[in-house]
């Protein structure tokens, strides 16, 4: 099971550009679809409890799906396989990168990879907006903290603090978790 989880996440790791929201369609692939390790609800649980924690969020993700899966040691497993890659190009594309930054080809695949990206977390968001459930009440709060953000400058913390809060007052009494 570790190496398993070890290689899940390392493959997760060596495909996905653009971060720990470009990673959650990945993730959500490799972990709910393929593995099965979570429910597509546990998936959508596990984002907002690593939104909510410092760090990387495909880190935080890791950590929680090799976790619960085979405790300390999957999540080691888990993190060293989403990390791993990154440390290995990181380290290739430091020995190399200066002589090849200015190189067209590796500006005109970077300026390719970045609309892919944006597509990827437009897919995240998608997937997250289902798993969620699309009602009135969800759907409202999601705009009310986009309009936060956007227009008023909130803290990200903030909003998130202020739903949690939201969130206990809300659908206690429905009992709905």
């Amino acid at each position: 099971m570790l190496f398993d989880i070890f290689i899940t996440f390392f493959k997760i790791g060596s495909f996905t550009i653009g971060g720990g929201y470009a990673m959650l369609p990945v993730i959500q692939k490799e972990v709910v679809e393929g593995k099965k390790w979570l429910s597509d609800e546990e998936f959508l649980d596990s984002i907002a409890v690593t939104n909510s924690l410092p760090g990387p969020l495909a880190i935080n993700c890791a950590t929680f799906v090799g976790f619960k899966n085979a405790g300390y040691a999957g999540a080691i497993s888990a993190v060293l396989g989403a990390v791993m890659p990154s440390f290995l190009i990181i380290l290739a594309i430091a020995l190399f990168f200066t002589s090849i930054q200015e190189n067209p080809i590796v500006k005109y695949i970077f300026a390719g990879i970045r609309p892919a990206v944006v597509s990827l977390i437009a897919y995240a968001l998608v997937k997250l907006v289902k798993s969620m459930g699309v009602n009135l009440v969800n759907i409202s709060i999601s705009l009310a903290v986009l309009l936060l953000i956007l227009l008023l400058n909130f803290h990200p913390i903030v909003t998130i603090v202020i739903c949690g809060s939201l969130g206990f007052f809300l659908f206690r009494k429905e009992g709905k978790a």
